[in-house]
């Protein structure tokens, strides 16, 4: 079974992940039409791209390792490119082809970048070879939702073929989890496909996720953690009063239950962790007399 990607890229069929990408960058570098100035540097660029679009993905190189050129209707993957013309994106037609909705291909999700859309199905190839396939009506993207949505589950909205719509996120969702939202694809001869969104959530400048365990920075006033004292703390839920016990540490955290990411598997949360920043007052702001007696009083080392 002949596998012309492998030579596109020349390696081996036994490459790994790391040689694929050495060899892409390296071909890449020497064809790109700004350094090639050859009359096929271009296509040949092309290919090259649209080589490593397949098998630096796992899911698409292991359908071509099932299958091979018998893909391309049993050409070899140059004459496949050329076949198509000079203004075909074989990225695109690559993408189109290893996603679901027929010739026995599983599917996998793409798509641009921030709430970018790309619609998967490029038609038939019975006339490359014999592959015959409905159109795929699916629409795949990638969505970047709020932290807190994600934590909390809620509404986003997006837009898609000119239609904007709320989708509902489920509390707990991580980045790279994907989404399907019925019927909102392309629609043909009564038919609707599905929208697939790979989801992103965006960083927090308040809250680290660790599995299903939050953790935020809190500041405690030098009072509270030489002496205890309750504080307030604003959650993503609500206010919390978090008591600090006497001589808490920089840096010490404070575990409260229930109160972090939803495991959408087991449907149990995980919890928040309050990790102190003790905040020291100015010395210039405090009591002259206060200040003599510590500079007496305190310990000058541990």
């Amino acid at each position: 079974m002949s596998k012309s990607l492998y030579d596109t890229l020349e390696v081996s069929q036994n490459a790994s992940e790391a040689e694929i990408k050495k060899a892409y960058r390296k071909l890449a570098r020497k064809y790109h039409p700004d350094i090639c100035k050859g009359s096929d540097c271009e296509e040949k660029f092309k290919e090259i791209n649209a080589a490593y679009e397949v098998l630096s993905d796992k899911e698409k190189k292991a359908q071509y390792d099932q299958f091979g050129d018998a893909m391309f209707g049993g050409q070899n993957f140059h004459d496949f490119s050329r076949a198509q013309g000079g203004n075909v994106d074989l990225d695109e037609i690559l993408r189109q082809m290893f996603s679901g909705g027929g010739g026995g291909f599983g599917g996998f999700s793409s798509g641009g970048g921030h709430q970018s859309y790309s619609s998967g199905g490029f038609g038939g190839f019975g006339g490359a070879g014999g592959f015959h396939q409905e159109p795929n009506l699916d629409i795949e993207a990638k969505v970047t939702i709020p932290f807190n949505v994600a934590i909390l589950g809620g509404t986003h909205s997006v837009s898609v073929n000119g239609e904007r719509f709320d989708i509902k996120i489920p509390a707990g969702v991580k980045s790279g989890e994907k989404l399907r939202v019925r019927g909102k694809g392309h629609t043909q001869n009564g038919r609707s496909g599905d929208l697939f969104l790979k989801i992103t959530v965006a960083d927090s400048p308040e809250y680290e996720r660790e599995g299903d365990d939050l953790v935020k920075t809190i500041d405690v006033p030098l009072y509270a953690a030489l002496f205890g004292e309750k504080i307030a703390v604003q959650t993503l839920e609500k206010e919390i009063k978090l008591k600090i016990p006497q001589d808490t540490k920089n840096g010490q955290r404070f575990r409260v239950k229930g109160m972090g990411a939803m495991n959408r598997k087991t449907k149990t949360r995980g919890d928040l962790y309050l990790k102190a920043n003790i905040i020291n007052p100015k010395v210039d702001d405090l009591d002259k007399e206060l200040v003599a007696m510590m500079k007496e009083k305190l310990p000058k080392t541990l």
